[in-house]
């Protein structure tokens, strides 16, 4: 439990501390870094238990019966918090020379909104259940656009609006469509082995066929953060960015957790 606590709590208190050393840039910096390699501890440190068959679990609160928000380390949600703190060790330690060199503005927005992804990210992959996994995600998207627009510019905010668009449109017009046609004949949004729309590891009645892969469709096409086209437009929209964002957007964040978000789904 305790290692789970530090894992979601400890980016969400560098968000906080980054402002704090703005004048600092080293000590920044270095929060970043030591945050990153204690977050890689804290999930490193699961790996045991959580092979061995345990689910370090968090229940914070329940909406209704089997949707609320809730937290549950798993195999592929902590290979997922691993890779992830990982890659945000590697992408700050890469982001320092860039921002430097490049003389970019606003670093210190710039740290704490990549920690703020990060701690979001994090969460995410031990998100318990489909609502609190699709929390996190619309929280991500708004997380990275001020990292998508860092640069200011006209590009940088047409760059910005596709992005928002692009998310919050097929996750709103397909997602929470998904969620409720789930919820309605499973009674629960809790991750199952199998796939969430299983009932005591059966298909409900009346999801067979035609309807299952409608219900599949309209999760797949609400994940646009996966960039399954034609919803893909995104990516180079976001390529406006410095590049320290795109390694977030593409390799450490946003688009692999559209992936997982469909896996733990399915």
């Amino acid at each position: 439990m305790f290692s789970t606590g530090i894992a979601l709590l400890l980016p969400l208190a560098t968000v906080v501390l980054i402002p704090f050393a703005r004048r600092h840039a080293n000590v920044r910096e270095g929060v970043s870094l030591f945050a990153a390699l204690v977050v890689f501890g804290a999930a490193a440190s699961l790996l045991p238990a959580v092979m061995a068959g345990e689910r370090p679990h968090i229940e914070l609160i329940e909406f209704l019966p089997g949707a609320g928000i809730t937290f549950t380390v798993e195999p592929l949600g902590l290979a997922f918090a691993l890779i992830s703190s990982l890659l945000w060790f590697v992408t700050v330690v890469y982001s320092i020379g860039y921002m430097r060199a490049h003389n970019e503005r606003n670093q210190t927005r710039f740290y704490s909104f990549f920690a703020l992804a990060i701690a979001i990210t994090v969460a995410a992959a031990f998100a318990g259940n489909l609502l609190t996994l699709y929390l996190l995600y619309e929280a991500l998207t708004l997380a990275t656009y001020p990292l998508v627009t860092h640069g200011g510019e006209d590009r940088d905010r047409a760059g910005g609006r596709r992005y928002l668009l692009i998310l919050f449109g097929t996750s709103l017009t397909f997602m929470l469509l998904a969620m409720a046609w789930t919820y309605s004949i499973a009674g629960t949004l809790e991750f199952t082995d199998g796939g969430i729309f299983l009932v005591d590891g059966q298909l409900p009645d009346g999801l067979g066929g035609g309807l299952l892969a409608l219900l599949y469709a309209l999760f797949l096409f609400g994940t646009g953060k996966a960039a399954l086209v034609p919803f893909h437009r995104w990516l180079p929209a976001a390529m406006v960015a410095p590049t320290p964002v795109s390694a977030l957007l593409h390799a450490v964040a946003v688009f692999k957790l559209g992936v997982i978000k469909v896996l733990k789904i399915t």
